[in-house]
């Protein structure tokens, strides 16, 4: 059974760091795209970073760009998004998903299997 399911989420200061997680289970990593995605409040998903399973494509949204880092653990199974000096604008829903696509980037009409998501707050 195919799985994806994020954490690491939580309420964390305007200006500091979380890591979150999607652990895959059922297949491995290493023969799909694993996009990152949030949906605020009102707003379209949107999306935030992606690897693809070569490893070779990896891609930022422009409003994370140079403040976070998509990386990967085999022995996991793991997809991992750092994300420093985080702003309150950062806040939303943050859902993993696959694509079997090797250029899925942030397409997210490409993307067919997704986790539950975690919730990401950044308020004082």
């Amino acid at each position: 059974q195919w799985r994806l399911v994020e954490s690491g989420g939580g309420l964390v200061q305007p200006g500091g760091s979380l890591r979150l997680s999607c652990a895959i289970s059922g297949f491995s990593f290493h023969y799909y795209t694993i996009g990152w995605f949030r949906q605020a409040p009102g707003k379209e998903r949107e999306g935030v970073s992606s690897i693809s399973g070569s490893g070779n494509n990896i891609k930022y949204a422009d409003f994370v760009k140079g403040r976070s880092s998509i990386f990967r653990d085999s022995a996991s199974n793991t997809v991992y998004l750092q994300m420093n000096s985080l702003k309150p604008e950062d806040t939303a829903v943050y859902y993993c998903a696959a694509s079997v696509s090797e250029h899925a980037l942030l397409l997210r009409q490409l993307y067919d299997y997704w986790g539950q998501g975690t919730q990401v707050t950044v308020s004082s």
